[in-house]
């Protein structure tokens, strides 16, 4: 049955819709019709399998689910950077035979079923699997009608998506030049750090080395020397460099939760766009006594897997931007569930979008952020030519936004033969040890 048939069988107006919701083949249009009119069963998951690749250096994962209709298929960030063989293997050893023969409309269904399949749930491994299966679902279901992903979730509620970018510089001088790079291309949000996080370069010889304790490669970091030079460092930028700019900076949880609200009222002056993760998850108590101290806004949630660790910061508005990882707490169909809540206490996004998100999960990022009224801001990569190689139709950055294609579903496709050029590195991904003079353990 080709279109001309469709529209004379059905009526235009009839045929015109179908069309435009499927978008596809005379031969994929003939299918779903006959589907639709016969009650034939609907198109099915006949494969999930993970993808590791590394264009950058950096372990991605992707997911891609395979359907019943021969060439249909879609892609999901299950990206891990820390442990991405544990995910590849709970995608293809557990998830892969759990939606086997599953209808591929189905999402909430599949992911509610497929969180309580392990009984035990909210840990990192099993959430990026999922994450994988469910962005990869909502790519098909864009696909299937002929619509961008965010049309699905309402539609855009702004042209593009505002990003802020990453500047760092081991002195003020180094810092302020990388600072003026960045606005010169554009941006209006830089995250401003000195040095790596916690500034370990500014640290003394540690006296654990002396000592002979842990391993020589273990790293320092002086937490008395970042907390004095971040307040001067927030001065420098904002002296030379103006009011124009929004400054953003990461503490990371590297500083004990009481030095990290001295540091963060004394920031207040500079009015910081946002300060982001002063505690760790295990010091969600420490929000309240900062919110009494200090209305420097506040964004959290990097590390957040559970919704025990997120709902009560957001009910209680004890933070201003919500920045989970979408593929760490289990996929779109979470995360766009977070932002609803969020909106109701005024809590703005800022999803998680370093390098170690794949460009499907940066295009999963975006379109949630097109589409959602409380957007705050969105951490931006400029992809590197491999990286665009591998993943044609990743999202692109121009003068400090994010545009995505429009092409249905999320609009990226994957080059399996040249991903496979680019293998995981030969360490393991695991964060070395960073610790305090005495060797006692630092938190990220």
């Amino acid at each position: 049955m080709d279109r001309r048939s469709l529209m004379k069988g059905l009526g235009l107006g009839a045929a015109a819709g179908v069309l435009q919701i499927l978008g596809r083949s005379d031969e994929a249009i003939a299918e779903q019709y006959s589907r639709a009119t016969k009650g034939l069963p609907a198109l099915k998951i006949t494969n999930v399998r993970a993808i590791l690749t590394a264009p950058r250096g950096i372990r991605l994962c992707v997911v891609k689910v395979q359907t019943s209709e021969p060439g249909l298929y879609g892609l999901g960030c299950a990206t891990y950077n820390q442990r991405p063989l544990p995910v590849a293997v709970a995608v293809d050893k557990y998830l892969d035979p759990f939606a086997k023969g599953r209808d591929v409309d189905n999402i909430e269904d599949l992911w509610q079923n497929a969180y309580t399949s392990s009984y035990w749930r909210n840990g990192p491994v099993l959430n990026n699997a999922l994450s994988g299966l469910d962005q990869a679902l909502w790519d098909i279901k864009g696909k299937r009608a002929n619509m961008p992903v965010y049309q699905l979730l309402g539609g855009k509620c702004r042209f593009a998506v505002d990003c802020y970018t990453h500047c760092s510089g081991r002195d003020f001088a180094q810092l302020e030049r990388s600072v003026r790079r960045a606005m010169e291309k554009g941006f209006r949000h830089i995250r401003i750090q000195l040095g790596g996080y916690g500034s370990p370069h500014l640290s003394r010889e540690p006296h654990f080395k002396e000592a002979g304790f842990g391993l020589p490669s273990d790293s320092h970091m002086d937490a008395r020397a970042y907390l004095q030079a971040t307040p001067k460092m927030f001065k420098h930028i904002r002296d030379t460099c103006g009011e124009k700019i929004e400054l953003l900076h990461d503490i990371h949880e590297r500083v004990p939760p009481i030095e990290a609200i001295n540091m963060i009222k004394e920031l207040e002056q500079y009015h910081p766009f946002f300060i982001e993760d002063p505690f760790p998850p295990e010091q969600n108590g420490y929000f309240k006594l900062l919110r009494q101290q200090t209305s420097v806004p506040i964004a959290m949630g990097e590390l957040f897997n559970n919704p025990h660790e997120w709902v009560d910061l957001i009910s209680q508005r004890l933070i201003d931007f919500i920045r989970v990882h979408i593929s760490q707490v289990g996929g779109l169909s979470v995360a766009r569930k977070i932002a609803t809540l969020c909106e109701w206490f005024d809590v703005r996004s800022a999803w998680h979008g370093p390098g170690d998100v794949s460009p499907v999960g940066h295009a999963a990022n975006a379109h949630l952020d097109l589409a959602i009224p409380n957007f705050g801001i969105q951490e931006s990569v400029d992809f590197r030519q491999n990286t665009r190689d591998v993943f044609p139709g990743s999202p692109t950055l121009k003068n400090g936004y994010m545009y995505i294609n429009e092409a249905p579903g999320f609009g990226v496709d994957i080059d399996e033969k040249l991903a496979a050029k680019f293998p995981l590195p030969d360490h393991p991904g695991y964060w070395e040890p960073v610790r305090r003079s005495d060797g006692t353990a630092v938190r990220p």
